[in-house]
């Protein structure tokens, strides 16, 4: 089958959570079908992997995605009544390739990768400009995969901010539910990342049926605590030996550091958990990993107790360094990269009820649950102090990871959906 892919971000390299998703998604169906890929590239060094998803699509294009002017463009979108994200993922240069591309090709089905993406083919010959409508003899199959409801996230957004953010944020999620629903109806089939999501968001839209779950995967023999994952800065290990037996305890938070959910969790764990933690481990040591940290986060860098890595090549040297893996985040949804990637490499998990939200691991068996800051540092405290139970949990953790989340088994699923919608 001939597929048109869009995306909101390029999913290249595969080191953050959407990013993760739709370069599996890509990597996998291109083995069996051909894939045009176009999406948009916020980060100007990311153009360079164009020649990398070349190896599984048949054409690529990468249109640069200016911030200032985005934020421009999603601000002059809401005055249309329409979502802030819609104008913010919105150029006219990938709708002149979106519309060339359909016009030349006959394909046989098309996947948009977030709900913003939609809008390309709302403005597409695919549908009647009139009315909004499907146009006749047109014959691509749309699939939206949404991931989360993220009109969702922007609520969990506005209940954390202040004025006038908070009354910013609530339009932007009343708005996007509103298109979200939108998408769900015109389109033939909607993904989401888990059960919990999809209950949601029948939830809010109870007339609508076309809905499937297609959980994320990982790569577990990547992500493999067998393996010798050393550290290409030699600096960061002896940075690290010094306490109880030569090594000190050690707690990693990984993601992508200028994302609010992110920075929120990590912010809250620095301020109101971690210091409970050095009462009884004064010589505990947390790394935070990701790229882009934002200036908040940067201040958390203390060069002693707290290290702030930005943007690393291998994330795995610091999962091999991890006593503990720390998923703090009170603004959540879906299921959280960073927890399969730590259970993968065997780690015990301390997270919120938000962070393991989308998964059906067990709690105390597959990791620990705790939303109060007391009890987070209470579990990680109990942790540190027994490495058998650490030993234990990252093992069950592994075990449960390799049995439900392997990325060929979940992309199966993504290509049988397709397969199914065409021939309907």
């Amino acid at each position: 089958m001939k597929i048109l892919y869009l995306a909101h971000r390029i999913p290249y390299p595969p080191n953050k959570g959407d990013k993760i998703r739709s370069f599996n998604e890509i990597k996998y169906l291109s083995a069996s079908h051909e894939i045009d890929l176009a999406c948009l590239v916020d980060d100007p060094d990311d153009m360079r992997y164009g020649k990398d998803l070349q190896k599984y699509c048949r054409r690529v294009f990468l249109e640069p995605l200016s911030t200032i002017r985005a934020i421009i463009r999603g601000l002059l979108h809401t005055a249309t009544g329409k979502p802030l994200s819609v104008g913010y993922f919105y150029s006219r240069s990938l709708q002149r390739i979106v519309d060339q591309w359909l016009a030349g090709t006959l394909y046989d089905g098309i996947i948009c990768f977030s709900s913003p993406m939609a809008e390309y083919i709302f403005r597409s010959e695919l549908f009647d400009s009139g009315n909004g409508s499907r146009s006749k003899n047109k014959t691509p199959r749309l699939i939206m995969d949404f991931c989360d409801v993220d009109s969702d996230k922007w609520a969990q957004y506005a209940r954390r901010s202040s004025f006038p953010k908070s009354i910013v944020y609530s339009l932007e999620n009343l708005r996007l539910a509103g298109y979200e629903r939108i998408i769900a109806d015109r389109f033939d089939h909607s993904v989401f990342v888990s059960e919990k999501e999809a209950e949601l968001f029948k939830s809010k839209n109870p007339l609508i049926n076309n809905i499937s779950v297609i959980p994320n995967g990982v790569d577990s023999e990547y992500f493999n605590p067998r393996l010798s994952h050393p550290f290409a800065n030699e600096s960061v290990t002896a940075s690290n030996s010094v306490g109880k037996n030569g090594c000190r305890p050690t707690l990693v938070f990984t993601g992508a550091m200028d994302y609010y959910a992110n920075e929120d969790g990590i912010i809250w764990f620095c301020k109101q958990i971690l210091p409970r933690i050095k009462t009884e481990i004064p010589e505990i040591k947390l790394f935070i990993v990701g790229r882009n940290p934002s200036k908040k986060v940067m201040a958390l860098d203390d060069a002693h107790s707290i290290r702030v890595t930005g943007c690393v090549e291998d994330i795995r040297p610091y999962y091999s360094e991890a006593d503990v893996c720390v998923i703090p985040l009170r603004i959540s949804r879906g299921i959280q990269n960073k927890l399969l990637e730590a259970m993968a490499m065997g780690k015990a998990v301390v997270a919120t009820s938000n962070a393991a939200h989308g998964m059906d691991a067990i709690p105390e068996e597959h990791f620990l649950l705790s939303d109060r800051a007391e009890q987070f540092a209470e579990a990680i405290v109990t942790l540190i102090g027994d490495e058998d139970h650490r030993r234990r949990l990252g093992t069950r953790a592994r075990d449960y990871v390799n049995a439900n989340y392997r990325w060929s088994a979940k992309m199966r699923l993504l290509d049988n959906l397709i397969g199914e919608t065409v021939q309907r």
